[in-house]
């Protein structure tokens, strides 16, 4: 049996470096290689090596080799050629993959009729059966820009799995999802492998590694430092660096114990409701945020946890309820930080120009800059880069940098450490506490990991569960207290 990717010498340089050491491997069908490592550690360029989407200023060198007698230098791009139909890639931004000004049932039918060659009415039948197989239903007719960072993925997945592909690369391709979608994405990867498909997968979710199986690579600095199968690398890790990966999973967080604030609120929710494109999110939804407070929102994807957030910062109306703000405080200082990293950064502007812009406008402190940038375990030379030149997990932790050079009162963090390793993930959001504590920020945090939620909340809202009709809220300190809110699907 020949495979289906086969890579020799496969290693990603700059013109002055080498960023992922040469890497020799063989995916057959039926197989999964899951490639896990901290942010910025080679793995996504590693993926975009293989099939030929390197950012500018890069290039691989080695050979690779791709079922049906395919073969080519890394250095070259015909394999580009070959998406769609042999190569299936789902990027790590979903944004990058869907286009901005088509309806989402189009985005989907669009690859059966002219990658597949089925029929345009069948296409679209096709699309909508993929669609409500994802949850998606209700957003056929939506734009991207209209979707959950969530329901992008989602669809993002459906439309590149559409034309059949017998290798998939995907990188994070359940970031941002909860865990019903997660179990339904693993079902889509899984059914690919029974068809005679291969998966290459870059992820942060050792359960989801664990869950699919064949084997896992850990690189570390560009380097893979451990190799093996799924069971044995997750269940007798070798390397220290892997067991300080599996350490630092969330249900191993220490739990936080909050002491409930008695100040003044920064914010105070009461009987809040939101429809949108005549669906109601939530309804009755009431709370207070208080300085230093960490406020952990969770709850299934598009049921409105964004949409929240930024009914709180003012950027949408809600259909009932109000939002009462303390006040003297600038509008400025209430901040958010991104789901989607890339969207908050314009692209052709290096990150050293946007944090000056930054500073210019609002009159900071740039001595500030050297120091988050070392709390935060970013490079220097990363500053004379523009924002698509860096991972996202990258991009996300110079997202919370400019935020916290504004010294906000208020933080909506949005998934903030979805694109981030579990190290680094436990590092940043110890940092965002920290510092929220320090400064009396308070914080409104989304997640779709419940245990992660668990481990730094003070309050806790959930949305999404129908089996409240209105807001109820219980004064327990430990575990955090709970909100709820009633969703109409």
């Amino acid at each position: 049996m020949k495979p289906l990717l086969k890579t020799e010498d496969l290693e990603i340089r700059t013109a002055e470096a080498r960023l992922v050491e040469p890497l020799s491997m063989e995916l057959f069908p039926g197989k999964v290689l899951s490639i896990i490592g901290e942010t910025g550690s080679g793995k996504s360029l590693f993926a975009q090596g293989v099939v030929g989407n390197l950012p500018p200023g890069l290039h691989a060198q080695g050979r690779i080799e791709l079922a049906g007698g395919f073969s080519e230098e890394g250095r070259s791009n015909r394999r580009q050629s070959l998406w769609g139909r042999e190569i299936a890639v789902l990027p790590q931004e979903p944004w990058l993959s869907l286009d901005p000004t088509m309806r989402a049932s189009s985005q989907v039918s669009e690859t059966y009729q002219h990658v597949v060659g089925k029929p345009p009415s069948e296409s679209r039948d096709l699309a909508q059966r993929d669609l409500v197989r994802l949850g998606l239903e209700h957003a056929s007719t939506k734009y991207p820009f209209q979707l959950s960072g969530g329901m992008a993925q989602r669809l993002a997945f459906s439309a590149i799995h559409a034309g059949g592909a017998k290798l998939m690369v995907a990188d994070e391709p359940t970031k941002g999802l909860d865990r019903d979608r997660i179990d339904e994405v693993i079902s889509l990867l899984k059914a690919g492998l029974t068809e005679g498909g291969a998966l290459l997968i870059i992820t942060h979710d050792m359960e989801v590694a664990r869950r699919l199986g064949g084997d896992i690579m850990i690189m570390l600095k560009g380097k893979i430092i451990e190799a093996g199968s799924a069971e044995q690398v997750l269940n007798n890790p070798q390397h220290s660096y892997t067991r300080q990966l599996l350490d630092a999973d969330p249900l191993n967080w220490k739990i936080h114990k909050p002491a409930l604030p008695t100040v003044e609120p920064v914010v105070q929710v009461k009987n809040l409701g939101v429809e949108r494109s005549g669906r109601t999110l939530f309804q009755g939804l009431s709370f207070d945020v208080r300085p230093g407070e960490i406020v952990g929102v969770t709850g299934p994807s598009g049921c409105g946890k964004s949409t929240l957030g930024d009914v709180i910062l003012g950027l949408i109306d809600a259909s009932e309820g109000s939002i009462v703000k303390r006040a003297g405080i600038s509008r400025v200082a209430f901040q958010k930080l991104f789901q989607d990293p890339v969207a908050a950064f314009p692209p052709t502007v290096t990150l050293a120009q946007n944090l000056a812009d930054l500073v210019h406008l609002h009159g900071l402190d740039a001595n500030r800059i050297g120091p988050l940038l070392k709390r935060l375990r970013l490079e220097q030379s990363l500053l004379n880069r523009l924002p698509g030149n860096v991972s996202g997990g990258e991009l996300q932790r110079f997202s919370l940098l400019r935020v916290l050079l504004i010294d906000p009162v208020l933080i909506f963090a949005d998934e903030p450490s979805s694109r981030l390793d579990l190290i680094t993930q436990k590092e940043m959001l110890e940092l965002l506490v920290e510092s929220a504590k320090e400064s009396d920020t308070a914080v409104l945090l989304v997640s779709h990991d419940e245990a992660l939620i668990d481990a730094v909340s003070d309050q806790r809202i959930r949305l999404g569960s129908s089996e409240h009709p209105a807001s109820t809220l219980e004064m327990a300190v430990t575990p955090p207290h709970y909100t709820s809110a009633s969703v109409e699907a």
